[in-house]
């Protein structure tokens, strides 16, 4: 089994930063791309963040120059380093990752399970 486990959500104010982290574990032959998704109440998931595993990065717009995904290849983790964080940032974050188990195996897209940041004014 793969499993990717998120922390570093909670409570901060405006202005304000945060550091998410998702780890994957289990067996794990390679992973492709990581990425961080958002859903904010009412709303529907969308994409903050993505990085190849050649460390390309793509961002949406409304993130761009205040959040920076990052990852650690060594320890199968993605971050996310999320800066001058705005109300409307307030959503449940979610990592994911295309794995590859085997050689030959195909790739499947994990979700971690969600970890929820609130923005105060």
């Amino acid at each position: 089994q793969v499993q990717l486990v998120e922390s570093g959500g909670g409570l901060v104010q405006a202005g304000g930063s945060l550091r998410l982290s998702c780890a994957a574990s289990g067996i794990i032959f390679r992973i492709n791309a990581m990425g961080w998704y958002r859903q904010a109440p009412g709303k529907q998931r969308e994409l903050v963040a993505s990085i190849t595993s050649g460390g390309r990065t793509d961002y949406t717009d409304s993130v761009k120059g205040r959040f920076t995904i990052s990852r650690d290849n060594a320890k199968n983790t993605v971050y996310l380093q999320m800066n001058s964080v705005k109300s409307e940032d307030t959503a449940v974050y979610y990592c994911n990752a295309d794995i590859r188990r085997n050689i030959v195996g195909p790739t499947t897209r994990y979700w971690g399970q969600g970890t929820q940041v609130t923005v105060s004014a």
